[in-house]
């Protein structure tokens, strides 16, 4: 079996919210997947079901092969979630919070080395005996995310887990996501910081409105999107935009013109005739390639 998670025909419904409509894919294992989406497109639920906090309404989602509603104790063996929000017990040690959450799924003191290699990786070793409530947000992160580890699961999911935090930590944070990936680890992120699903995802799915979108392998997303940009440097930024290049301008601000193209119908020859004709002096121009920013907007973007 080389499937880490297989989500077939699933739905939820919250009374009259249909908040998954028929999802369907499948996470082969040792891979880094990026699931993405907009606010409301139903990730949270999705993750939830896959975790068993939520029941589906229809459908099924199985855990290195384990069914998470007939098979529930193993499937939730075989992941670790590190949640998006900082949600600690503030009555225990960091040490404590590990070995209660150890003992939660069966592991006695022959877990104490594991956890001691958590600490010491995630820069937490000089806090094993720190009550949580003392800690900063960012030593909280790294807490939630040894006790997502604690009893060394092969799929782990990461829910914004740098939302919120700074530089370095959201640094230190990859280069261990990074480093279990390596050691076999099946990745699952969630994340709105988009350049970092582009730089770390092999594969991507994409929900919208609770519908799978797009799923694919990151390389083939990013072609599949017909436009480049042609990024210009004006010399004055009181312009007026011919009618005929109106549409395609992505942005306009502080002297820079960016005007989206399509790579077989727009010919930059014929573009910047028109600039030429219109007066529209520049002083650099340059091309660029799509990232996944833009193929998530086309794919989200709300049809009137």
């Amino acid at each position: 079996m080389n499937t880490a998670i297989s989500i077939s025909q699933l739905h939820k419904h919250y009374g009259s919210l249909h908040a998954l409509r028929g999802i369907n894919f499948d996470i082969p294992k040792a891979s880094f997947f990026g699931l993405l989406g907009p606010n409301g497109a139903g990730k949270s639920t999705l993750i939830n079901i896959m975790a068993g906090l939520v029941r589906a309404t229809q459908g099924t989602v199985r855990i290195m092969g384990h069914d998470v509603r007939r098979q529930w104790r193993q499937a939730r063996h075989s992941l670790g979630v590190v949640p998006q929000e900082l949600v600690v017990d503030p009555f225990f040690t960091v040490s404590e919070v590990l070995r209660l959450q150890s003992g939660y799924f069966g592991h006695g003191r022959e877990n104490q080395a594991w956890i001691d290699e958590l600490l010491h990786v995630l820069n937490l070793s000089d806090k094993a005996n720190t009550n949580l409530q003392k800690l900063s947000g960012g030593m909280k992160r790294r807490v939630l995310i040894a006790q997502a580890l604690v009893h060394k699961p092969p799929v782990v999911v990461l829910d914004e887990p740098t939302a919120g935090v700074d530089v370095e930590l959201r640094q230190a944070l990859w280069a261990f996501t990074k480093h279990l990936h390596q050691n076999g680890h099946t990745i699952v992120l969630t994340t709105h910081y988009l350049e970092e699903a582009e730089a770390l995802c092999e594969q991507i799915a994409i929900l919208n409105q609770g519908q799978l979108v797009a799923m694919d392998k990151k390389s083939a997303l990013l072609a599949r999107y017909p436009y480049r940009l042609l990024r210009l440097t004006l010399t004055h930024s009181e312009i007026k935009i011919p009618v005929t290049l109106q549409e395609k301008v992505q942005s306009f601000k502080n002297g820079e013109l960016v005007l989206r193209l399509h790579r077989d119908e727009d010919q930059i020859g014929a573009i910047l005739e028109s600039l030429r004709t219109a007066n529209i002096k520049f002083v650099d121009l340059h091309t660029e390639e799509p990232g996944l920013e833009e193929v998530f907007i086309s794919l989200t973007k709300q049809k009137d």
